[in-house]
């Protein structure tokens, strides 16, 4: 039974398709007050970008070896070792996320899109960020065919 708290996010999902259309929104969303973290940085190209825009940036991902690389190309960024789907991780990063930008491998599958949904719903929920985008083929293909009804 549905209760008047729930689904009461404020946060803006924004779903891309392919690393141009993802970086491209960038400058469209990102404000020079944002904090911003980044799940998936790999080598760390778009969390650079992001630094550009923001106050502050922390590019995460699964991969040590991603991280390690990522601080050697980028040595004035800040990049940590994190598995997107511990929040409790990412809680103890001890910063107020104002945007999230999610580019984990797997999610633009279709089998993949409960676990985007649950995702996004879950940093939604815990870090209520202004907005949120991820680069998922199959979740902007899934909302192109929806609308909210009012």
């Amino acid at each position: 039974m549905a209760n008047e708290k729930q689904f009461k996010l404020k946060t803006l999902f924004v779903a891309t398709r392919g690393v141009q259309e993802y970086r491209a929104t960038i400058p469209h969303f990102v404000k020079p007050t944002d904090i911003v973290l980044e799940l998936g940085c790999e080598w760390g190209t778009t969390t650079e970008v992001l630094a550009a825009y923001s106050a502050e940036v922390i590019g995460t991902d699964v991969s040590p070896e991603c991280i390690q690389r990522a601080r050697q190309i980028h040595p004035h960024l800040c990049f940590e070792v994190l598995d997107a789907f511990d929040a409790r991780a990412a809680l103890e990063l001890g910063k107020p996320f104002t945007k999230i930008y999610m580019d984990l491998s797997g999610f633009s599958s279709y089998r993949a899109l409960l676990d985007v949904i649950s995702l996004m719903n879950m940093y939604a929920t815990i870090f209520q960020p202004e907005a949120i985008v991820i680069k998922s083929g199959a979740l902007k293909q899934f909302a192109s065919h929806c609308i909210a009804w009012r």
